[in-house]
């Protein structure tokens, strides 16, 4: 089985040597595992994978070669006990029991209450209406039923309703070097492309050499700029949550776009603009950018692409603290303004079909905040936003 994971590893395209597998080998025979399939998972891609960029393919192959081992790297971590968030019964209610259920009156109701039950919860609570747990009516928990609520935790079968999401998430980068299966992308994405020379002239010109040749008398060769693409682009994704089943579709549009466009800058965002984004989704608690220095440090004239579903809780968009993730100070709808400020040419590109905009609020909130610039993340999409990127 470990060979045919390294050779795995090889035919996807990591660049795995013998030495690294025989050092893997030594670690296995010292037992530094402890034959725990989590510990190997971690010390496997320590002693294999030196680019960081090569984690997600690493992550595909391990799940392929070691089968019925999904999402090792994901953990949850909650600020309660974790077998508190173990769901043991789904409770299902009828409609007309749901529509009796009443929400608690608002967001800083809702919190402050969560707060008093934190300090008032002393043991492990499932079912019921009012602790945190499971499989009841609660607003806080998991695994229940309430029109207005905090998710804690992420084990069992969810009802989407949370206003809040409390755990800890881990994203993967998108890969960059995924072969499309189409260049259909790149085809839409070349709209955007405009082309001027610049710089110094390094590049022979035959026609303009034959001409001052042929008026000269003599050879007079003429040189000229390369002809560059000067578009430049700043893609902002949406990592983890609800974009997981969108990961191939971006990585490939990820990779048309590093292809086409030589002055692109990208970062990761969650759900909603704030005031940090970052580069690395394995390090985006301590290597964060500040969203004021990306406002700064690239003008004005750069085109920006968002790429997201769009749906959250509005409470993410309009008020401050909506983050799923930390306490944001400011609302997400602030940072959106400002950045569409700087930037004039902006569009958003949504992977949910456009029919079923219309069901979510959040989804309209950002439009509105995009001016109606939210163009679904197809071709026929892609081809529009390009063409509106370039007005």
């Amino acid at each position: 089985m470990f060979t045919k994971f390294f050779h795995d590893l090889k035919s996807a395209g990591l660049p795995v040597s013998l030495r690294e597998y025989l050092t893997l080998m030594e670690a296995m025979e010292a037992d530094l595992a402890e034959r725990k399939v989590e510990d190997f998972y971690y010390l496997s891609r320590a002693a294999l994978v030196k680019d960081e960029r090569n984690l997600d393919k690493f992550d595909r192959v391990f799940g392929h070669v070691f089968k019925g081992i999904e999402n090792l790297a994901d953990g949850v971590a909650a600020e309660i006990p974790e077998d508190w968030l173990k769901l043991l019964t789904q409770k299902y209610l009828t409609e007309e029991e749901k529509k009796q259920i009443e929400a608690l009156g608002g967001w800083d109701k809702l919190m402050e209450t969560l707060k008093q039950r934190l300090e008032e919860q002393k043991k492990r609570h499932q079912g019921g209406s009012k602790w945190i747990g499971t499989g009841g009516t609660s607003p806080f928990g998991s695994g229940g039923y309430n029109p207005e609520g905090v998710r804690i935790g992420n084990e069992g079968q969810r009802q989407g309703r949370a206003v809040k999401v409390w755990e800890k998430r881990e994203y993967k980068n998108l890969d960059d070097q995924v072969e499309l299966g189409t260049r259909n992308i790149k085809v839409a994405l070349r709209r955007l492309r405009r082309f001027a020379r610049k710089g110094a002239p390094d590049e022979f010109d035959l026609d303009s050499t034959i001409d001052a040749t042929a008026r000269a008398g003599y050879l007079d060769i003429k040189m000229r700029p390369e002809r560059r693409n000067t578009i430049k682009v700043l893609i902002f994704f949406d990592a983890g949550g609800s974009m997981d089943p969108y990961i191939r579709l971006c990585e490939e549009l990820f990779s048309a776009a590093r292809s086409e466009f030589k002055h692109m800058e990208y970062f990761y965002f969650h759900n909603c603009l704030y005031d940090f984004v970052w580069k690395n989704n394995n390090r985006r608690w301590i290597d964060k950018t500040p969203t004021w220095d990306v406002l700064h440090k690239f003008p004005h004239d750069y085109k920006v692409i968002f790429v997201g579903d769009a749906s959250m809780s509005p409470y993410e968009i309009s008020v401050p603290g909506g983050s799923v993730e930390y306490f944001n100070e400011e609302a997400g709808a602030v940072w959106m303004t400002r950045l569409t400020g700087v930037y004039e040419r902006a569009v958003w590109l949504n992977p949910i079909p456009e029919r079923q905009w219309d069901y979510s609020g959040s989804i309209k909130m950002i439009r509105d905040l995009m001016k109606g610039r939210m163009y679904p993340l197809t071709l026929s999409g892609i081809d529009a936003a390009m063409n509106e990127l370039r007005r």
